[in-house]
């Protein structure tokens, strides 16, 4: 019992961060911290210029740098704090520097990626930042919660930087800030969505902090103004936390999907005769996940039955899409891409058709050139029983002036020699036998005993 006792005592003495922290001066920093003038404008430019450059080559490593070194952490927890302790004047004022923040950093990278002569045919790294996910709302929420506790601590350490680097808010201000200067809207919108997300969360975990903190509240003059303050705070709360919490739950949501997805299609690209070349996921409103089929076309059971597989990775029968030997985009460079495929795949397979006929062609040669050799000798010495033995072989004969005469050599053994008259019949016999249009050399060799 006593052990369970220490235990208890040990954790909450562990965990305890009251005796910790300093309220007052966390209030006091973040307070200081909120206003964009003089050198923290140059700064935020500078750093928005770095991380934009880091966007602009994919380097990781510079886009981390422009990270540690920007002021943009300040306005955000101002707002949290200005929210947890009902101060509106700090909420006005945070939220204007906010503003300031984000249009000096949007023109900053919209005028770097204007100038910039370079053009990645394909810019991961600012394509990262179009897409929120869970992960994001999780890494803006905790990295909050780190940041207020760093304000608040007694004994300052680095977490505020790796709280920089770890919730992101550059990279998708100079995303967004790419957008605007090449006109692609996906890019702008996609990232200011991120952006927002990340700052909300942050926000309100910095809200929630200050209130289980205990930080102090703005008193008021009289109970009707303090409870018109509370009455607004709680409006704001109410319209940052409701979408956040509706926000991060369609990203679960979607996320999920898309994960069920990509197990669907990796796992079943082989179903009945057909082969899923290629397959697209669209999240929104109505979410559904298109298939591209190649090979033979499915049966209406084999429709089916796909469709109930697809149900057991909880993608629901109007959320699966099939499409049999359709292209996967109407991209005209996509469909060029495919037909190209099969066009080399068709030239390759007539190609290696032809090969295969013209080695039969030869085959067929050779075998109607094969010389009948145990049948003629058999009809020869049926003729002539002096004969015992017959040599056939095709050959060439090049004569002094080069000219070449194909023919075919006959080898005659004899226990007696061939009368002339026999002798002449035989030849013509076996070029009859053997071809007219061949020159025959005929041999009569007696055996030696």
């Amino acid at each position: 019992m006593r052990f369970k006792e220490w235990i208890s005592s040990y954790l909450r003495d562990t965990a305890n961060i009251t005796e910790q922290v300093d309220v007052a001066a966390a209030a006091s920093n973040i307070r200081s911290n909120i206003y964009f003038r003089g050198p923290n404008v140059w700064i935020l430019a500078f750093s928005i210029i770095i991380a934009s450059v880091g966007l602009n080559v994919n380097s990781t490593a510079v886009i981390i740098g422009a990270m540690l070194i920007s002021p943009v952490m300040g306005p955000i927890m101002g707002m949290g704090l200005g929210l947890g302790v009902n101060d509106t004047r700090l909420l006005g004022d945070s939220f204007r520097n906010l503003l300031i923040m984000v249009i000096i950093s949007l023109l900053a990278s919209s005028l770097f990626f204007l100038l910039s002569p370079l053009n990645l045919a394909n810019p991961t790294e600012l394509a990262a930042r179009t897409s929120p996910s869970i992960y994001d709302v999780l890494i803006a929420l905790f990295g909050g919660f780190a940041g207020i506790l760093e304000h608040a601590r007694k004994e300052k350490g680095t977490v505020m930087s790796g709280v920089a680097i770890a919730t992101a808010l550059m990279p998708p201000l100079c995303t967004a800030g790419f957008g605007l200067a090449k006109a692609n809207w996906h890019f702008f919108f996609g990232a200011m969505y991120l952006f927002t997300i990340n700052a909300i969360f942050i926000m309100f975990a910095t809200y929630l902090a200050c209130k289980y903190l205990r930080f102090q509240q703005k008193s008021f003059a009289d109970e009707r103004s303090a409870r018109r303050t509370r009455t607004m705070i709680t409006m704001v709360v109410l319209l940052v936390t409701v979408p956040s919490i509706w926000s991060a739950f369609i990203m679960i949501r979607n996320n999920n999907f898309t994960t069920n997805a990509q197990n669907f299609v990796s796992e079943n690209r082989m179903y009945a005769r057909a082969y899923i070349y290629d397959y697209k996921i669209e999240n929104g409103s109505k979410r559904n996940v298109t298939i591209f089929l190649s090979g033979e076309a499915l049966s209406d059971q084999e429709h089916l039955d796909l469709v109930e597989l697809a149900g057991q990775y909880g993608i629901k029968a109007n959320e699966l899409k099939i499409k049999e030997n359709a292209f996967a985009s109407e991209n005209n460079e996509s469909k060029k891409l495919v037909e190209g495929i099969y066009e080399r795949m068709d030239r390759q397979l007539e190609m290696k058709e032809n090969e295969i006929l013209a080695l039969q062609a030869t085959v067929d040669s050779l075998n109607g050139r094969r010389i009948p050799y145990e049948q003629i000798t058999a009809e020869t010495i049926a003729q002539y029983p002096q004969v015992t033995g017959l040599h056939l072989s095709r050959g060439a004969t090049v004569e002094a002036d080069s000219t070449r005469v194909d023919g075919i050599l006959a080898i005659v053994y004899c226990d007696q020699p061939l009368a002339p008259e026999n002798k002449v019949r035989l030849e013509n016999w076996l070029r009859v036998r053997l071809g007219g249009d061949v020159a025959l050399e005929l041999l009569t060799i007696n055996n030696l005993q």
